[in-house]
């Protein structure tokens, strides 16, 4: 209990000290960002999960004290504070309820949205507004990395992974996973997994499947794997695939091998001197790394921010300003078209370092500039004129 009421009472100084940076913004004529506001919702909402656990022996002081502060706030900006002042109203009133039922509320689960599925030639529509998780673990100087959960169809989705680079944005030697989502945003029981010289992987390409994290071999052509039932790495070699930024993404060096999982299994982007740098496509057997088939696409991957798959299809994103990006380019595995479309959607940081997708929960997982971010998506068929898509046929794809 002690150690949820000091995590309570650091919040509690942080947003003083929120209070104290507005102001001096405000008198030496500075601005500050929509993401400030986002964090300081992301610490209520982790506050409402510790006042869960708290419920008998917390009396509440700390959220009215907070209301005083809100309430400080909300002469610098209406808009933002307003809304996180109803949430904190919300929250004293629950934790009000159940101080007086003396027993652990009942919150209603929210409906599920109907975000449609991809399956029967549907594809992307929408992106929701991006969640802020919170900061990486090692913090703000950590801009590169991954992050998300188990992509295997069916597999338990309780546990996280982070997996932060070094600051040169290279070099992947740590990875850290929680057994538990709130055990990811309030930082507590934290396992890890440190690579040997051997072992280190480049680039923000990797992903959780299985059970086991891929991820590119450091300074090769080879793709890695690390098994986390068995605790033993392996690798094998990606044919003709080029590595040490030959042709990496556009805002995002050493991730010229990057890892997706969908409904249909485990995939490998990357691109090659045959393809003139254009994306390459393999479809993976998850246990022996060899590939199973293999497409070539005409878009250009350095022409991209990044790319991930769904339901068979590559979905390729582009930027087209500092906070909004755009998936501009498809590429449909089964019928061998290209296609292109737009479908825009607002990031909070400049720069993408990995972009994955999750077939249990049809999320986007982001590691946008050292935040943990993820988004919904929701599909439509590809016969509604609304999707505004404009296919082609390419070249017959190459097999192996």
């Amino acid at each position: 209990i002690y150690i949820y009421q000091s995590t309570l009472t650091v919040y509690i100084e942080q947003l003083k000290n929120l209070t104290k940076r507005v102001e001096i913004m405000e008198n030496g004529g500075h601005s500050y960002t929509e993401l400030d506001f986002e964090l300081i919702k992301l610490e209520i909402k982790e506050m409402e999960i510790l006042i869960v656990q708290l419920k008998e022996s917390f009396n509440g002081s700390n959220i009215r004290n907070i209301s005083i502060i809100v309430n400080q706030l909300e002469i610098y900006d209406k808009n933002n504070v307003l809304v996180i002042r109803r949430e904190l109203e919300a929250l004293k009133k629950r934790l009000e309820d159940c101080e007086k039922n003396n027993t652990k509320p009942n919150y209603p689960s929210l409906p599920s949205p109907d975000i449609g599925t991809c399956e029967d030639g549907q594809i992307i529509n929408n992106i929701s507004e991006p969640f802020v998780v919170q900061l990486n673990v090692m913090g703000s100087s950590y801009l590169y990395g991954g992050w998300g959960r188990d992509s295997l169809l069916g597999a338990d989705q309780n546990r996280q992974w982070v997996a932060p680079l070094k600051t040169d944005g290279r070099i992947m030697d740590v990875m850290y996973h929680y057994p538990s989502y709130n055990d990811l945003t309030l930082y507590t029981n934290r396992g890890h997994k440190y690579f040997s010289s051997s072992e280190m992987g480049q680039g923000g390409g990797m992903i959780m499947y299985n059970n086991m994290l891929f991820y590119s071999c450091c300074n090769s052509f080879h793709i890695c794997k690390y098994d986390f039932y068995e605790y033993v790495p392996s690798k094998a070699a990606l044919p003709g695939a080029t590595y040490t930024n030959r042709f990496s993404y556009s805002h995002t060096a050493w991730q010229d091998i990057d890892f997706s999982a969908d409904e249909e299994g485990l995939w490998v982007i990357y691109s090659t001197e045959e393809n003139v740098g254009n994306i390459v496509i393999s479809k993976l057997n998850a246990t022996t790394l060899a590939v199973l088939q293999t497409w070539h696409t005409s878009q250009y991957k350095p022409g991209t921010s990044n790319a991930f798959m769904v339901c068979g299809v590559l979905y390729a994103t582009r930027a087209i300003s500092t906070n909004k990006e755009e998936i501009f380019y498809m590429y449909d595995t089964k019928t061998n078209e290209e296609g292109k479309l737009s479908v825009p959607f607002i990031k909070r940081k400049e720069k993408i370092q990995s972009l994955s997708y999750n077939p249990n929960d049809h999320r986007l997982y982001m590691y946008n500039d050292g935040f943990l971010v993820h988004y919904d998506l929701s599909f439509t068929s590809q016969s509604k004129p609304k999707s505004n898509i404009i296919h082609f046929k390419i070249n017959p794809i190459q097999t192996k």
